[in-house]
C-alpha cells in the first residue's frame, strides 16, 4: 500500500512537471527553458513571482495581485484590479526592494525577489528581528550564498517543499555569479 501511494506521488510529480514545462514551451516558443534565460534579469524575476505567488483574490485579503500587501494609506481591492495592474504594482514593488539592497550591487534583484516574499526586514533585520545570515556573509564580501539563499522555506515554523522549490528556482534564474 505504501509503495502504491510512492509511485503515485511520483506519478503525480512527473505529470505536474510535463504539464508545466508543456505550459512553457507553448508560451515561449519551442525551447521554453532556454527562452526564459533569455529574457532580462528584471523580467525573469517578475515572470518567476507571478508564477510562485499565483493571482491573490479577495480571500487573500490583505494581498492582491500578484502579492503586494497592502500598505496603510492604499486603496487597491483584489475585486477591482486588473492583472495589467498589478502587473505595473509587481514591477514598482520589486524596483523599490532593488533600491533597498542597492548596495549589494548584482544581489540586489535576487535579494529583492527574495524580500518580495518574505519582507525586507527578515533580510535586514530590525530591533525584534536579527540581520540575517544571508545579508551578513554578503556583507563580509562572501558571495556564496545558496544555503542561506534556500533556507528561507520555512512558513509557520516548518519547512515547506513548495517554498524549497521556489527558492531553487529564483537562485537559478536570478543569482549572477
Amino acid at each position: 500500500m505504501k509503495m502504491m501511494r510512492v509511485f503515485m506521488t511520483m506519478l503525480c510529480s512527473l505529470l505536474a512537471v510535463c504539464s508545466v514545462s508543456a505550459r512553457i514551451s507553448r508560451q515561449e516558443g519551442t525551447d521554453g527553458q532556454a527562452a526564459i534565460y533569455r529574457l532580462p534579469l528584471f523580467e525573469r524575476a517578475v515572470r518567476c513571482t507571478k508564477y510562485f505567488e499565483g493571482w491573490h483574490s479577495e480571500k487573500h485579503h490583505p494581498y492582491v495581485g500578484w502579492g503586494h500587501r497592502i500598505l496603510p494609506g492604499e486603496r487597491y481591492s483584489a475585486r477591482t484590479m486588473t492583472k495589467r495592474q498589478a502587473d505595473v504594482l509587481l514591477r514598482k514593488d520589486l524596483r523599490k526592494f532593488c533600491t533597498m539592497f542597492r548596495q549589494f550591487g548584482k544581489d540586489s534583484l535576487i535579494l529583492a525577489t527574495l524580500a518580495y516574499n518574505v519582507g525586507p526586514y527578515r533580510l535586514l533585520g530590525s530591533k525584534t528581528i536579527p540581520k540575517s545570515t544571508l545579508i551578513k556573509k554578503l556583507e563580509a564580501g562572501d558571495r556564496n550564498i545558496y544555503r542561506e539563499y534556500i533556507s528561507f522555506c520555512n512558513y509557520k515554523g516548518k519547512r515547506h517543499a513548495m517554498l524549497l522549490k521556489r527558492r531553487k528556482a529564483e537562485f537559478a534564474l536570478l543569482y549572477v555569479p
